[in-house]
């Protein structure tokens, strides 16, 4: 998510890595105590070639070379198919990292972080116990891999730094909801499309949903599994239902966390996001209110027109940063909406917004940057921005009704009204040079035994809905709810939720459907 919209109605990143919690990255906190190396001796992987066609024998019959990256880790790279529809046609590089279980292990467990965009080899790497249970790390080879285009693997590439700054915090300078701005925002989708064609090799029609699950099934191939074992985050989630209907057969034990709907059109999920936001931003000024030391006053509806207010001041007169940089009310709300994926971010988040009502912006653009993955030496981190419009413009259908959109946009307004000025834009995806080829309907899995999907009650990028939506597609999905604030539920101190994942995942315990973890 930018400050210029991934669709015409702006779409939240959905991904765990892009804010773990804002309040771990801001105040200096570090996932450590990475497990030391597993001293159990290396063993000889025998890739599962069974029932593989004869042109992908080469990709599913690899020997991988793995080297030392890091303590208790290793990393390799797996050759996959550019075009799985015609493997002769090339190939790209996938990189994975393996944790390996410190006892006998019971098979690997590849993970997503989301996104679409995320790296899940920093995941893995850099947040370890993060990423999954101590009890996961004992018993599982967790296995974290950068889909195609991202990160490490063959990836999209756009523009460089200050390209990049200008794209995603540069301030139009037609009034907003003109003509003028529309025109002026559509230009720069379309700069940002054609560099990303120009400098991304060919792989931009290749970057799909789809095409990453077969990716995965080639990671399992190659890792000598059997089946699939797979936690899946977020986008993470859309990414293991459609392995799941790709591959019922081969679909072990998913977990499915903070699930997307694969069934919501591109308007809708734009949609459901403002208001999951908006609710999540109401929880968070309630909390401020109550906590005596918030810059707001009044009850929740009068400070969030406060709020409002601020937005539409900064929108009209944008606040200098100390290195130059102007904040307008979009990456603003860029900081705003990165510090509602996790409670523990609150406090910043009330930072941020005191010193933004003083004309300070400091602390404003350190959770935009931080969701942006800018460094403070105004390098970016990864490719995520370039990765997460390459996936949403070859996944979702084009969407041109203007009716259904006039509908949409009033939903919003009424539902969301703090987050609607700032959240509608021209389709980025318009100007994508390559027409999409994913569809959006629901995933049954037929085939694919129980299949855990977990919702957040008030999650807002994946709103709890779309969990018990997916759980209720899928022939044998089990939802599991935790009630709380924040994005995603597994691995966030709620010991229900953490045990019935980990009984499923290490035993094969399925819990019961509709289990409500307080």
């Amino acid at each position: 998510m930018n400050n210029r919209s991934t669709s015409r109605f702006r779409r939240a990143a959905a991904a765990i890595a892009g804010l773990a919690a804002a309040s771990v990255a801001l105040s200096g906190c570090l996932y450590a105590m990475i497990p030391e190396q597993s001293s159990r001796p290396a063993t000889t992987i025998v890739p599962d070639t069974d029932g593989v066609a004869e042109d992908l024998l080469p990709f599913y019959s690899q020997e991988l070379e793995w080297t030392d990256c890091g303590p208790g880790f290793d990393c390799t790279e797996v050759t996959a198919p550019l075009d799985w529809e015609n493997p002769g046609a090339g190939d790209i590089s996938l990189s994975v990292i393996r944790h390996r279980a410190q006892g006998t292990p019971v098979g690997s467990l590849l993970t997503n972080p989301g996104g679409p965009g995320s790296s899940g080899v920093e995941l893995v790497q850099s947040s370890l116990d993060f990423a999954v249970g101590p009890d996961l790390i004992e018993n599982y080879d967790v296995i974290g891999f950068d889909p195609r285009g991202v990160g490490g693997s063959t990836a999209v590439t756009c523009y460089d730094a200050p390209e990049m700054d200008d794209y995603l915090y540069g301030i139009p300078s037609a009034a907003r909801g003109t003509a003028e701005w529309e025109a002026e925002l559509l230009d720069a989708h379309k700069s940002f499309a054609e560099a990303c064609e120009a400098n991304s090799d060919g792989i931009l029609p290749h970057i799909t949903t789809v095409n990453s699950a077969r990716d995965m099934d080639l990671i399992r191939a190659v890792l000598g599994d059997k089946q699939l074992n797979y936690l899946g985050y977020s986008y993470g989630t859309f990414l293991g239902a459609t392995y799941a209907k790709l591959y019922p057969e081969k679909a072990g034990r998913l977990v499915l966390d903070g699930a997307i709907d694969p069934a919501v059109p591109g308007l809708e999920v734009g949609a459901t996001q403002a208001l999951g936001f908006e609710s999540a931003l109401r929880a968070y000024m309630q909390n401020c209110l109550d906590s005596g030391n918030c810059p707001f006053n009044g009850t929740v509806d009068e400070a969030m027109a406060d709020l409002g207010a601020l937005l539409a001041s900064v929108d009209r007169t944008p606040l200098e940063n100390g290195d130059g940089r102007m904040m307008g009310a979009d990456s603003l709300l860029t900081g705003i909406i990165a510090a509602l994926y996790a409670q523990e971010s609150w406090d910043i988040l009330t930072q941020a917004l005191d010193e933004a009502l003083q004309g300070d912006p400091t602390t404003a653009f350190l959770l935009a940057d931080y969701y942006n993955k800018r460094g403070d030496d105004g390098v970016y981190t990864d490719n995520s921005t370039e990765a997460f419009r390459a996936y949403n413009c070859m996944d979702y259908p084009v969407e041109d009704d203007p009716a259904a959109e006039a509908a949409i946009e009033a939903k919003i307004a009424e539902g969301a009204p703090t987050i609607a000025p700032y959240w509608t834009g021209p389709d980025s995806c318009e100007v994508w040079p390559y027409p999409p080829t994913g569809t959006r309907g629901e995933i049954t899995a037929e085939g694919a035994g129980p299949i855990l999907v977990i919702g957040t009650t008030n999650d807002p990028a994946t709103p709890y809905e779309w969990s018990e939506s997916l759980a209720d597609q899928l022939e044998e999905g089990v939802l599991i709810t935790r009630v709380g604030e924040g994005h995603t539920g597994y691995n966030k101190g709620n010991v229900c939720v953490d045990d019935a994942v980990e009984a499923f995942l290490l035993d094969d315990v399925v819990p019961e459907d509709g289990l409500r973890c307080e």
